[in-house]
């Protein structure tokens, strides 16, 4: 008897079949939807920030400024000491980069100052969020450390912070306190904030401006035309057993650079108080004068 010829049929099946997993059909994986031309839909990184490096912090400050704002700078004695004063003393950074700093202390018989010049260049890993958007977001993270007068009114743009200044904010200078901290009455919440054990605070915290709180007007505030966005903060730390100082702080940012002044002045008697109007126009002026040079 003669056989009946399956096998010819049985391969038309399997080819049919093994034509439909190639081509991506339904018996096959996921189907190849790409079209000639297609990108995928990727989307467009976000831009980078205007500034790729950074000036070296040392030599932005002149002399003139330093003699203004580190009486006593002119007096050290010896040449090569003084060289070394005005040269100042570049801050510990891993990465300069993304971060430098420069640091100047000087003493005399009538009060110890320091000055602190920071900048920090903000780059965003991700790609759909620009270097300057990650920029802003640092500095109001920096802006809600201090209790700010909001302008013409309006409620205040920073909160205030119990914990103190943020992680990345820089160190106070050669071991100075900030004295940041929570609360509306910055003279007086400083005061008992660094108080002795007993908790005791000087006069200070009295809260009229003979007796060192920040008088009005000159309350940490948001600046105008200065950089980008811009602050200052005025914390005097006072105690009744220690030297009561106050320290300065102006914060700008320009683009993706945040650029921070911190000018501290600690009086060598424990009855005086740092002048807080000439402090904030001496620093002021030195943060008008870097965000001028970024500007060039």
């Amino acid at each position: 008897m003669q056989r009946k010829a399956y096998v010819p049929g049985v391969a038309a099946l399997i080819a049919a079949l093994l034509a439909g997993c190639t081509g991506g059909g339904a018996l096959g994986g996921e189907p190849d939807d790409s079209k000639p031309g297609d990108t995928g839909g990727t989307t467009a990184a976000a831009e980078p920030g205007k500034y790729r490096t950074l000036p070296e912090p040392c030599g932005q400050v002149d002399r003139g400024t330093l003699d203004s704002m580190l009486p006593g700078i002119e007096e050290i004695p010896g040449e090569e000491q003084q060289e070394r004063a005005y040269e100042g003393a570049p801050t510990v950074t891993y990465d300069t980069d993304r971060r430098v700093g420069c640091r100047w202390k000087v003493e005399s018989s009538d009060a110890t100052h320091h000055l602190l010049v920071d900048f920090e260049r903000v780059v965003s890993y991700d790609n759909s969020v620009s270097d300057d958007t990650r920029a802003t977001e640092v500095y109001s993270s920096k802006a809600q450390k201090a209790d700010l007068a909001a302008p013409s009114g309006t409620p205040s743009a920073g909160a205030a912070d119990e914990g103190g200044a943020e992680g990345s904010a820089p160190e106070p200078s050669d071991g100075a306190e900030t004295g940041k901290g929570g609360g509306k009455g910055k003279g007086q919440d400083k005061g008992k904030g660094k108080g002795d054990a007993g908790g005791s605070a000087s006069s200070a915290s009295s809260g009229s401006p003979e007796n060192g709180v920040t008088a009005p007007g000159l309350e940490p505030r948001i600046l105008d035309d200065l950089g980008d966005e811009a602050f200052l903060d005025d914390a005097l730390t006072t105690s009744g057993s220690a030297t009561r100082h106050r320290t300065v702080t102006v914060v700008f940012r320009t683009s993706n650079v945040i650029v921070t002044v911190e000018y501290d002045e600690q009086p060598g008697r424990r009855t005086e108080i740092p002048d807080s109007k000439e402090m904030q126009e001496k620093a002021q002026e030195l943060a008008g004068k870097l965000a001028d040079g970024f500007s060039e």
